[in-house]
């Protein structure tokens, strides 16, 4: 399995907080059949900053010491980016697209609100070749009221990944079940960890694919499991046509 967004690179973000729990996150990983991670360092979220060099750099470190120790792990450099209006300036001097490839880039919303310029600006990424990648739809509270603005955006050509622990329920049944709609509506297209580290923000991949297995069936998962693969080499994933989210009615009492 390839995990597309994780914070396991030491000392750059809230993920790991030195080598040792990077080691510790590694083993975890592959205990789980994870043999690659894109490294994902917060980028301009207001309390991280990591640009290209910084991530790589810190990449080929860590791909050294796990190397040294043994793990059977392979490292691959990327970002997850907040928002923000420069983007698309920033795109050849700070901006790391997945694995460098110069195709996907992991793009995060705030959590409570969609900002008023992000269709212009993800339709912007776009005409740069760009292909964004919205990180985690299902924790962000105006999409979960209003899922139409993500089908806005998911058919206007952008991607979207749900993080595994919302899959599997670790963070309640409200948001699994948002998730499950996510990925059966085709408004979801990649699973990752999104790990932190190995206690309260642990991998739970694994268990996510088992999951979508036993509610949505093997098709999906096994096309959840490829999309990554085609991500990091930077070709084109396979997808299907987006579909809206119908709201259900509640009938008053009369």
């Amino acid at each position: 399995m390839i995990d597309i967004h994780c914070h396991i690179l030491p000392g750059l973000d809230d993920g790991a907080a030195n080598t040792n729990d990077s080691l510790e996150m590694a083993r975890q990983a592959v205990s789980q059949g994870i043999t690659q991670i894109v490294a994902t360092p917060h980028h301009k979220n207001g309390s991280f900053d990591n640009n290209l060099q910084s991530i790589v750099t810190e990449v080929n470190l860590l791909n050294k010491e796990l190397a040294r120790e043994g793990i059977d792990l392979n490292i691959l450099p990327g970002q997850e980016v907040r928002l923000y209006g420069e983007m698309v300036e920033d795109l050849d001097i700070d901006l790391l697209t997945v694995n460098n490839s110069g195709v996907y880039l992991l793009v995060e919303f705030p959590s409570s609100h969609l900002p008023r310029y992000a269709n212009k600006l993800l339709f912007d990424l776009q005409l740069k070749g760009i292909v964004p990648i919205i990180v985690h739809p299902e924790r962000n509270r105006e999409i979960m009221e209003n899922p139409s603005k993500l089908y806005q955006l998911i058919k206007e050509g952008a991607l979207s990944q749900v993080t595994a622990s919302s899959v599997t329920g670790s963070m309640g049944k409200k948001i699994k079940k948002f998730s499950l709609d996510l990925l059966s509506h085709n408004l979801a297209h990649f699973i990752a960890s999104d790990s932190h580290n190995t206690t309260t923000r642990p991998f739970e991949l694994r268990q996510a694919y088992e999951t979508v297995e036993y509610e949505l069936g093997m098709e999906i998962r096994y096309l959840l499991q490829e999309n990554p693969e085609e991500m990091i080499k930077g070709k084109m994933i396979d997808k299907e046509i987006p579909e809206r989210i119908k709201k259900k009615k509640v009938l008053g009492l009369f």
